[in-house]
Order: structure tokens, then C-alpha cells, then sequence
């Protein structure tokens, strides 16, 4: 990405890219730039090339690109600069949603028949990692929230919704 090419044809302003200049028939000054996907990413064709919105925002304020750009609040897509920031794959997996899967309704917990039992697990440096198992859900719960405040810091995740 070239920043100056970006500033020609972009101008940025509450999370959304607007074109400066046409690039085609179909684009006019003064629009949204580009089309939202049904995964909720925003992304605009340039020069050729399909790019997300977020990527383009981020190197327009930073001068730079990380290999992966985090969603603060999950919502892929609020492009606003201070949702933006700069991830390993890793803590980005970690702000992620409650897989589909689960069962317990608690991100990290899952019930274990064999036991009979909440079991708390969580990835720590790209381990699956168990913090045992517990009969009440509720103290299950305080244990996994706390382990991944613990082992992953600001990109922590409770599956809840955050604005």
C-alpha cells in the first residue's frame, strides 16, 4: 500500500472510507467506498486490487500494516480508527465469539459427562489449556473469565457483546 495513493483517492471520517476522486463510472465523489461482505468486512476495489476497508484505514493513520488488525469490539464492521488496532493471530483468536458449538453458553466451559462435572479451558500460547473441573457453572465461569484476563491481557474475551 502506498499512503499517498490512499490519501489521493480516500478521505477518512467515522469509521468509513469516502472516494475524492473517481476511479470509474460507478464511483462517485463524496460516496461510502466500497461494499459490505456477509461476514460484516467492507472491502473496495483499487487499481485492480480488492482491499478491506479496516486495512486501509489502519495504514492511513499508522503509515503502517500489521499482519492482522483486531476489531476491539468484534464488529467487523465498525472501521472507526480507535476500534482498530495491531494482532498476532493469536490475540486475535482471543477477541473472538463464542464458537457455535458450545454447549454451556460460558466461552472456555464445557460440561464433561464422563465427570459429571464444568470443565475451564482456554488457549495459553497456542496450547489448549485446562484450569480443572468444578460442579457449579457460575464458579466455572469466574475461573475462566479470570484465566483469560490473566493469560490474555487487553485481548481478553468473554463471548459477551461489547460496544
Amino acid at each position: 500500500m502506498n499512503k499517498e495513493l490512499l490519501e489521493e483517492f480516500f478521505e477518512y471520517a467515522d469509521g468509513h472510507l469516502y472516494w475524492k476522486k473517481c476511479t470509474t463510472q460507478r464511483v462517485k465523489v463524496g460516496t461510502i467506498a466500497g461494499t459490505k461482505r456477509a461476514d460484516g468486512y467492507y472491502v473496495t476495489q483499487l487499481k485492480g486490487r480488492l482491499n478491506l476497508n479496516h486495512r486501509i484505514i489502519f495504514f492511513m493513520h499508522h503509515g503502517y500494516l500489521p499482519k492482522y488488525i483486531d476489531h476491539i469490539n468484534r464488529n467487523t464492521s465498525d472501521n472507526r480508527i480507535e476500534n482498530l488496532r495491531p494482532a498476532t493471530l493469536e490475540q486475535n483468536q482471543h477477541n473472538s465469539k463464542i464458537p457455535k458449538n458450545n454447549t454451556s453458553g460460558v466461552k472456555g466451559v464445557d460440561w464433561k459427562k464422563r465427570e459429571g462435572k464444568w470443565q475451564v479451558r482456554i488457549t495459553v500460547d497456542g496450547k489448549t489449556k485446562s484450569f480443572g473441573y468444578y460442579n457449579d457453572i457460575d464458579y466455572a465461569t469466574f475461573v475462566a473469565e479470570a484465566m483469560r484476563y490473566k493469560y490474555h491481557g487487553n485481548f481478553a474475551n468473554n463471548g459477551k457483546e461489547k460496544t
